[in-house]
């Protein structure tokens, strides 16, 4: 019996797992926060909160995550490595991270009754400021 194919596939899900194992903590770590937040702004705003809706929406999210993950990893592996690009796939989930972190930081706000635009890429530009609070007008006038 040839076990080669089985112990190579086993291997090469091993060598992943080591390598996304901290990936894989931040991208729970980010939906628990958002969660948090998502349900607090909510209530913020007297939103009714559905405990079905939101269990379904956090499964949802880590199961994309994982995908983001193995995309990320698959890229790496396919494309990376022949041309040296150790960092393609932590680039590709830097991107995806950073939308998750703007969701976190604008559901944050909100719940402090302030509405803000994030951009957490900005850091990354000339541009340091990563979050802008809008003013908020006066009924008055």
């Amino acid at each position: 019996m040839d076990n080669n194919y089985t112990d190579g596939f086993l291997i090469g899900l091993l060598e992943f797992f080591i390598w996304a194992k901290w990936l894989l903590v931040l991208a729970f770590l980010l939906t628990m926060a958002d969660l948090k937040f998502g349900i607090s702004a909510a209530k913020y705003r007297n939103e009714i909160v559905k405990r079905s809706r939101a269990v379904r929406r956090t499964l949802d999210k880590i199961t994309n995550y994982c995908l983001w993950i193995i995309l990320a990893y698959t890229f790496g592996q396919a494309f990376g490595q022949p041309f040296g690009i150790d960092l393609m796939p932590l680039i590709i989930l830097l991107v995806i991270y950073g939308v998750e972190l703007e969701s976190i930081y604008v559901n944050y706000f909100a719940t402090k009754g302030k509405k803000v635009k994030v951009n957490v890429f900005k850091f990354f530009g000339k541009k340091a400021d990563i979050i802008e609070v809008e003013e908020k007008e006066d009924d008055n006038g």
